[in-house]
């Protein structure tokens, strides 16, 4: 980081705004509420897409394979998401981001009022998945922007917190509505509640940009390509960032179908109805509760290094138990540790990168770090789904959860183990 970077920092983490809690701050306290109610809403997409194919198709490799191109237009979206929110307006782009989702998502309900239309499924959700990657980045930026240096792992662990919460509600909701009016109804909740996020957005007021880094004399900004180069250029220098990138690349392939694995296996093995799915992936979300309001607490108290490498063993250990469990209160809890110990992990590293990241290049080196994170995970995601079919649920939650165990433990062989306590 440079001098000038780190004497930006300093001086917004000295603003009155920055030294309040976090309840006191306006404009956070709006960002969070929409936030909130968008995850609420897109909780039941997250169950009724899944439901969709299943219903149509009896197939989890077609779960798998639309998961995957979801995530491949994710990966593509990455490439060039950091670049264009370095430099547009973040709050038009989050705004815009989510009108796209309202008027894509909100197709679903229509279309299948007159008969199931697969294809659809195909085209929406690689283009929200695409336009929900933009607005991720952003989403990264804006928190800085909000709130000082110092409080980032707090205000990230309280958005998570109460997005977990939506996240109770959301898929208890989305069992009683997919199994009262269809899984397509539950999708245009998803919808309406993008419209209701953008709304409050509009009425947050972000922190303006500090001065870019233009080449003196020059002004032009380098190219897109370039972009992607300045922010993997920075992930290579950093040492955690480095080895971080590249542990979670094998862990992201593990892990994306995670989702499709759980619901195949109470719907098909257990032969359990869309209500239980609901309420097994709430209890799930109160795992995440869980985590995101521990970590700060944990992170001051073990350090970065040990608090990420613990969560990423809890979770392949209790990945590798899903698919034996046979009765789903085990199914539910063993969900609950595997999300609460993901948000922990995940709230650190995010944390770690807003911290030690320039803000002019937070946007670049955001994309960077998922488009490389993510990258072969749509590919894991469709192999995951393909051998459940073909072998069952139980021999690859073993094989999958074993080989996240195994890269925690890689971990410690990594500066990740001796990140320190800031």
């Amino acid at each position: 980081m440079t001098h000038g970077a780190r004497d930006t920092g300093r001086a917004a983490d000295r603003s009155p705004r920055d030294r309040r809690p976090l309840w006191r701050q306006r404009d956070f306290g709006v960002f969070w509420a929409a936030q909130t109610l968008s995850v609420l809403g897109d909780s039941f997409a997250l169950i009724a897409l899944p439901l969709l194919v299943l219903e149509a198709t009896g197939s989890i490799a077609r779960m798998g394979l639309l998961t995957a191109v979801g995530g491949a237009a994710a990966v593509l979206a990455a490439v060039f998401a950091g670049a264009v929110v370095d430099r547009v307006d973040r709050r038009a782009l989050l705004i815009g981001c989510d009108l796209v989702r309202l008027v894509l998502y909100g197709l679903v309900p229509l279309v299948w009022l007159l008969g199931p239309q697969i294809w659809l499924l195909y085209v929406v959700l690689p283009l929200c998945e695409a336009v929900g990657m933009f607005f991720a980045v952003g989403y990264v930026t804006v928190v800085r922007s909000l709130v000082g240096t110092e409080q980032l792992t707090e205000a990230n662990g309280r958005l998570n917190a109460t997005a977990a919460g939506a996240g109770v509600l959301g898929p208890l909701c989305a069992g009683v509505v997919a199994a009262w009016s269809g899984p397509a109804a539950a999708v245009g909740v998803d919808a309406a509640s993008f419209g209701v996020s953008a709304a409050l957005v509009a009425l947050v007021r972000f922190r303006p940009r500090p001065a870019d880094d233009t080449a003196p004399g020059s002004g032009k900004r380098a190219g897109l390509w370039q972009d992607l180069r300045t922010g993997v250029g920075f992930l290579y220098r950093h040492p955690v960032l480095r080895a971080l990138t590249v542990l979670l690349c094998g862990f992201s392939f593990l892990t994306l179908g995670l989702n499709d694995l759980v619901i195949y296996h109470l719907k098909h093995d257990l032969g359990r109805d869309d209500g239980t799915v609901g309420t097994v992936m709430a209890v799930g979300a109160l795992g995440t509760i869980t985590g995101a309001l521990l970590v700060a607490r944990v992170r001051r108290r073990f350090g970065f290094g040990r608090t990420w490498t613990g969560a990423v063993a809890v979770c392949g250990t209790a990945f590798a138990g899903l698919g034996w469990a046979t009765e789903v209160p085990a199914v539910a809890l063993l969900s609950a540790a595997f999300l609460a110990c993901v948000g922990m992990a995940g709230t650190c590293s995010m944390s770690l990168r807003q911290e030690v990241t320039p803000e002019h290049l937070l946007g670049r080196v955001t994309s960077a770090f998922w488009t490389l994170q993510y990258s072969v995970a749509p590919l894991g995601a469709a192999v995951l789904t393909w051998a459940a079919e073909e072998r069952g649920t139980a021999p690859v939650a073993l094989v999958a959860g074993a080989c996240c165990v195994l890269i925690a433990v890689a971990a410690l062989f990594t500066p990740v183990r001796r990140a320190g306590r800031a």
